[in-house]
């Protein structure tokens, strides 16, 4: 074993308790998407103690640097979300939230507590690493526009530029102590979809005198289908799901509108673009052709999430290194959407995923879920290999 690698360790068991009293108050205390006003506080107090310089981004984002005491200049960000979830969570907890209709229910409280640890890791251990390491304690993953597209715009990429980035995220399945990667393409897109068809309303048995905006979105629902299935490249998974209709007439009355909501998902930027276009001309061209009128708005989400080759394989050689091969899994393409893509679309970035589960305990509910938990001894993984991964990647003594 070698002697950081032991250290690192030590300090891991060392910090672990205190991590995981730090996950419980954030826990205990949850805040909506950039409100994290109290959040903040207590990062910034922590810091102070640790004697850590940052600086206030995007209004409740820090941004804080260790320098390490080696000679050097290259610079690695390390990011977690802090922003919890509008969900009640379930009685019963000793740590549940306090924050009635507010849970930290996707872990960006294990996130946090885990960059404050890691951060305590690294402090103690400047003398063992060169260049710096830029904390990035990020609001507003879950709304849009992404906290992360907010902190790049002040800067947050800047002054030091950092070379790479990494963040990580709880995955509840994966059994705790294992860690997943995937190089390349990982997460989707993600973009929101509203439309309206607008018909004239009337009596369901005189539908010759009426335009029924129902029957036009069932056609337009249908051939938008082929939108994915004939104008996608094959090689391109695209996801395009409607989640939402309303159409408020009656058994006997055809609405004047309907409206409809939905979510278009893919993994090319310039497929994308094009996707938004055939989708507006097809809604549209559908609903003139049937004498109706249709307003459709795509407002843009998060891009995709690619995994830079080098940093992540860099990454997870690392985490073979410290926590054995059997513990380090391939990651399949994921459909879900991630403000962390907009860290990769700018510079080299590894994004993994930290195994929560624990079966024999009941810890097995999804992300975003009443429900969800962690099985705390992931924090232990989580603080050291994160620590593990910066101190190797700006050199070590």
């Amino acid at each position: 074993m070698s002697p950081i690698k032991q250290r690192v360790q030590e300090l891991a068991e060392s910090y672990f308790q205190d991590t995981v009293e730090t996950r419980r108050f954030l826990h205990q205390h949850p805040e909506l998407s950039f409100e994290e006003y109290n959040t903040s506080a207590f990062v910034k107090r922590t810091l102070d103690d640790l004697q850590i310089p940052y600086e206030t981004m995007a209004n409740t984002g820090v941004v804080a640097l260790i320098k390490g005491n080696l000679p050097g200049d290259k610079v690695l960000a390390l990011r977690a979300d802090m922003d919890a979830l509008p969900i009640t969570e379930v009685d019963g907890r000793s740590y549940g939230s306090q924050n009635p209709g507010v849970m930290h229910a996707c872990g960006h409280d294990v996130h946090t507590s885990s960059l404050l640890g890691v951060a305590k890791i690294l402090n103690n251990l400047k003398d063992n690493f060169a260049g710096s390491v830029k904390l990035i304690f990020q609001p507003g993953e879950e709304r849009l526009p992404g906290g992360a597209s907010l902190m790049i715009k002040e800067g947050v990429l800047e002054n030091p530029a950092p070379q790479g980035i990494i963040g990580q995220h709880v995955m509840p399945f994966i059994e705790t102590g294992k860690v997943g990667f995937r190089s390349g393409k990982y997460m989707a897109s993600c973009d929101e979809l509203f439309m309206t068809i607008r018909g004239k309303g009337g009596h369901g048995a005189q539908p010759h005198q009426n335009i029924d905006p129902i029957a036009i979105s069932a056609q337009v629902i249908t051939a938008m289908q082929q939108i994915v299935s004939r104008n996608a490249d094959p090689r391109t998974p695209s996801v395009l799901s409607w989640g939402k209709i309303v159409g408020n007439g009656a058994t006997n009355v055809i609405p004047e509108e309907v409206y409809l909501e939905g979510t278009f998902r893919t993994f090319d930027e310039n497929w994308r673009a094009e996707a938004h276009e055939k989708m507006l001309k097809m809604a549209v061209g559908i609903a003139e052709s049937m004498g109706a009128t249709c307003d459709f708005e795509v407002r843009k989400g998060y891009p995709f999430l690619i995994n830079e080759p080098q940093i992540t394989a860099m990454a997870r050689n690392l985490a073979v290194e410290y926590l054995g091969e059997e513990n380090v899994l391939e990651l399949d393409l994921w459909p879900a959407a991630e403000d962390f893509a907009y860290y990769s679309q700018e510079t080299n970035a590894c994004f993994y995923r930290l195994g929560t589960r624990n079966e024999e305990r009941g810890i097995t509910s999804a992300v975003h879920t009443s429900t969800f938990d962690i099985d705390e001894k992931a924090l232990k993984t989580s603080i050291g290999l994160m620590a593990f991964i910066a101190i190797n990647y700006l050199g070590q003594a």
